[in-house]
């Protein structure tokens, strides 16, 4: 049984406010701290912020905080519903309590910290791991799967200072072996790329992103793939760590066309869909990158559907399907992609997202379990991944608390699998099809 429930506004990565819920049951208290996006897609669950210029500059969030402890709490606690076998009925109350369309009454993210901690004391409850809990949600088959680490490493876009329109670069090991040695490929790539840097451009160039990646001065998709494939070459791992790119485009994307110069307002540089589509297709044939996430804004269906006939990498979709089942299966009558990026807090509960993970599934796409720019040292990624088995996911580059706090869990979750026996695979080439097997 639920005893309690309460809330308290606490700090993300970016250092603005977000909620942390605290549920105790007979077991313990149990703590979720739900993350937020910089680069969001307008179909989002409703991330409720107070609004109010004096406190954090308008992104405060009392009216969620109040909501958790005012509404929700009372109202689950009466419910009788219990975490170790109630998962999905808790996160269907929670979105009949809201009654709004997009979780706009009580906030997705209210309602998302209590469905997060819900998993935990059900897991608990159920004397289970959190990543078996949530296999068992998911109703996914074993043997378990670690994922590989997509680490974001250079930052441009709206994560970043620097004019490279492009928002993420990520590294992915999927040579390794272990999910273990994939961490410590991606932290010595990571290494390298600093060393690289700074030979090119000097120290100050160094800077990192939101997610930890570096920024330096680079406004070209190509120079950024360069300075990776110099510092993979420097690490020894030519042929085992590949490239994936998150352009993120919806940001730069107006009136039907895209500007690659939208941040230097003296440097346009607008490209029509078919010539952007020819700076992808240049950039797959010259560079090993097997992973391509919104190359296209979510407003424009027609060049995600084309592209799809001729891009022979997987392609995720993130602003376009804002883990919805609604908009997964849009995008699958349109054949518009092949991939769906996983993040719990487009959606605003557990269930929800499973479901639309499940779903994509069921069209033979695959997933890929995200992180937030405006992250916190919640770890529940991490077992999330496991749990669907979903072979991929990002968190990151290897740097900061909030990004390294997700890998760590993942070798936590490896080393206690194969402390006790049990069957445990890392994905690595066959990242895209790791629920399968």
């Amino acid at each position: 049984m639920i005893k309690s429930i309460r809330a308290a506004q606490r700090l993300d990565s970016r250092g603005n406010p977000t909620v942390q819920v605290d549920l105790t049951t007979d077991k313990g208290t149990f703590r979720a701290i739900v993350p937020s996006g910089a680069s969001t897609g307008t179909n989002e669950a409703v991330e409720l912020r107070d609004k109010d210029p004096a406190v954090y500059g308008g992104r405060g969030v009392r009216t969620a905080v109040s909501n958790v402890e005012t509404v929700i709490a009372p109202a689950l606690i009466a419910s009788g519903l219990k975490v170790d076998t109630d998962q999905k009925q808790i996160d269907d109350f929670l979105v009949r309590l809201d009654g709004s369309k997009g979780k706009g009454r009580l906030g997705a993210n209210a309602i998302l910290g209590v469905s997060m901690a819900c998993a935990r004391a059900g897991a608990a409850h159920s004397g289970i791991p959190l990543y078996e809990f949530l296999r068992r949600e998911s109703q996914a088959k074993e043997p378990y799967i670690m994922p590989v680490p997509f680490f974001n490493v250079l930052n441009g876009g709206v994560h970043s200072g620097n004019t490279m329109a492009f928002q993420e670069m990520m590294i992915a090991p999927v040579g390794a072996s272990s999910l273990t040695e994939a961490v410590q490929m991606g932290s010595e790539v990571y290494q390298h790329l600093k060393k690289v840097i700074v030979s090119k451009f000097g120290a100050s160039a160094t800077g990192i992103g939101d997610e930890g990646g570096f920024a330096p001065p680079i406004s070209q998709p190509h120079e950024a793939l360069d300075l990776l494939v110099q510092a993979v070459a420097e690490a020894g791992y030519i042929g085992k760590v590949k490239f994936a790119m998150d352009p993120a485009s919806s940001e730069f994307y107006r009136d039907g066309v895209y500007d690659l110069g939208f941040k230097d307002k003296n440097r346009p540089n607008v490209h029509t869909p078919k010539q952007l589509m020819e700076v992808y297709h240049s950039l797959l044939e010259k560079y090993p990158i097997i992973l391509l996430e919104d190359p296209f804004a979510e407003t424009d269906w027609a060049s995600w559907t084309e592209f799809q006939t001729s891009c022979p990498v997987e392609l995720v979709g993130d602003d376009l399907l804002v883990t919805n089942t609604e908009y997964v299966q849009k995008a699958e009558d349109k054949k518009a992609c092949n991939g769906l990026l996983l993040k719990i807090n487009q959606i605003g509960t557990v269930s929800e997202a499973i479901q639309a993970a499940n779903l994509a599934y069921s069209f033979d796409w695959s997933v890929f379990v995200s992180h937030r720019s405006g992250e916190t040292t919640d770890d529940f990624i991490a077992d999330l991944v496991v749990g669907l088995r979903t072979g991929h996911l990002k968190a990151g580059a290897p740097c900061r608390g909030e990004r390294v706090a997700k890998y760590n869990r993942l070798m936590d979750i490896e080393a206690d699998l194969l402390a006790r026996g049990v069957g445990c695979a890392y994905a690595g080439e066959g990242f895209r099809r790791a629920h399968q097997v």
